[in-house]
Formats: structure tokens, sequence, C-alpha cells
């Protein structure tokens, strides 16, 4: 029996297997795993091969990559600003003087290209993707593959095929991974979870109820995988006229802040509507590479984070 088994959940780690007679060869992907959860891994790995027929089950797992954290930015609910911050808090925190990448991981509406102000498409080498250079940070993104507008009708699996393409590409010496995650909790956050386990995971949220169900839900997520949530922020929250200069609040005020009391996590920061952010977003020019009143709020915001990262 020569045919590749059915690893079912560990199939996306197992890098190759061969049966030799009755001698079962798997090298495997262990990055991301805790160091209690790799004999786990083993043991199951090992189990399958059996039932294969395997009478000797030899099992390589590599190493982990140390040296470099992931953080996922997510959301529970589409609409909330995510990409937008997760684009701006990248280049924020390489101003701070780290070495950055992203990686747009909202495979069916990838927008981190248009963002980062980049048409660039990245090179291979040995099937691996290089990273382009944006902005101060490195980036690797679904939208750089294929044409503008271009619907991915992709299911499960493809999707997240394209992101372990994104997750192993050639970084180099880069120290943090903003990974701008799609909204919702399926298979795109499981995937990523499960290949290369994020430091930690911000949730961003619009004030209304509504959307901080829908982030309750995303928070939910990472705290059941043990991904620790580094806290919440709340975006478009309020802004003034620019007519008559008062103050309003179309989507309510301070709810995110109070659903992080609630729920025992840190309210990193809220950032108001703001015409000039998305006039600047549309043209690929993230107002964090400023040092205007928007470059000091992402500023203030990254610095919350690796306060929150690096205790």
């Amino acid at each position: 029996m020569t045919d590749t088994p059915d690893f079912g959940p560990d199939a996306s780690r197992v890098r190759s297997f061969r049966l030799t007679g009755t001698v079962a060869s798997i090298v495997a992907d262990a990055s991301g795993l805790a160091d209690a959860e790799r004999p786990q891994l083993e043991a199951r790995l090992r189990t399958v091969a059996e039932r294969h027929g395997a009478g000797e089950v030899r099992v390589a797992l590599t190493a982990a990559r140390s040296g470099r954290k992931l953080i996922a930015v997510g959301s529970g609910k589409g609409g909330v600003g995510k990409s937008t911050l997760a684009a701006n808090l990248a280049v924020a925190l390489a101003r701070l003087g780290r070495k950055v990448g992203i990686i747009d991981a909202d495979i069916y509406g990838p927008s981190q290209p248009r963002l980062l102000g980049t048409s660039e498409r990245p090179e291979a080498e040995d099937k691996t993707l290089i990273p382009v250079a944006a902005q101060g940070v490195r980036l690797l993104s679904v939208g750089q593959l294929v044409p503008e507008g271009q619907a991915l009708a992709w299911r499960g699996p493809m999707a997240a095929g394209a992101l372990n393409q994104l997750v192993e590409g050639q970084w180099g010496d880069t120290e943090l991974i903003i990974v701008d995650l799609p909204p919702g909790t399926g298979d795109v956050q499981l995937s990523l979870i499960q290949k290369a386990r994020p430091a930690g995971a911000v949730v961003v949220s619009t004030p209304q109820d509504l959307a901080l169900i829908d982030a309750t839900r995303a928070i939910d997520l990472f705290r059941k995988t043990s991904v620790p949530v580094l806290g919440i922020i709340e975006n478009m929250a309020g802004y003034d006229c620019p007519h008559c200069g008062q103050p309003s609040d179309p989507f309510g005020s301070g709810g995110a802040e109070a659903a992080a009391h609630e729920l025992g996590i840190p309210f990193l920061g809220r950032l108001p509507l703001s015409a000039s952010l998305r006039e600047a977003s549309d043209a690929g020019r993230p107002p964090a590479a400023g040092d205007g009143p928007a470059g000091r709020a992402f500023r203030d915001l990254a610095e919350k984070l690796l306060a929150a990262l690096e205790p």
C-alpha cells in the first residue's frame, strides 16, 4: 500500500509520507505547536500510519521557528476598518524600529496591496514567495497574485493552502508579522492557529452592539484555541462635523471599552471616523507613515500593543 493515508486535521502539517515495505517515514511541520503538543502530533501520525499497514513508523518533526512573532488582527464582522488598522499598525511598528511583515490573510477580499500602495508581484525562490517591501514593511498577499477584481471562488482547503504559502514565505529576519484575518471565525482563522500559532491577537470593533456581539465571538475563538487576546480597539468612534464642528457618535460611544472591561481583556484605544484617513488609505498612503494626528494615534496603539505583547 503506497498511497498517502488520510491524516485528517493533521494533513496540512504532513510534508512527506513514504511507505517502504512495512516501514513508514513521515516528515511533518510542527511550527506553532507548544512543546507539550509535539508528542501528541507524533502519536496521532503514528496511529494513522499503523492503520495504513506500517509495522514501523519513523516520524521527523521540523523545528518550530523561533524569534518571530505573529500577531493576528481579527474582527467578528466585516466593515469595521480591520484591514486599514492592520496596515497602519504594521507601519507604526516599523517606525518604532521593529522589523515588520504583514500577511494579507483576507483571502476573499485582499486589500493590503492597495492600502500600502504597491502593485509589485512577489518573486519566488524554490517555490517560496519573497515578500515585497512597501512603506517600510514586508508584504505578502493573495491580492499580489491575482488580477484586481477577480473573484476567488475557493473552498476551505484551497484558502488554507494559500495561507500556508504566505506564512511560509521568505521572511528573513522579520521580528513581527501582522496577520490581517478575514472577518468571522472560519477556516482561515483555524488554519492559521493550527499552522503557526499567533503570539497574540487584536480584535477590532466599532462601538455599536451588533459589531460587539460579533467581536465577542472572535475573542471566544482565540480563547478556545489558547491564543492570548492582547486587546480590543474601538474604530469609527465618533467624528467632528466638518460643517458645524460639533462632535457626533453615529455608531455609539464606548461600547468596545465597556466590552473589554467586561471580558477582562485590555482596551488598547479608539480611533474616530476620518475622511482624511479614508482618502489616504484609498491612495495607498497610510497615515501611520507620517507625523500628523493619525500617525501619532497609530504610534500610540503600536506602543500599547508592544507593551501587551512583551510585558
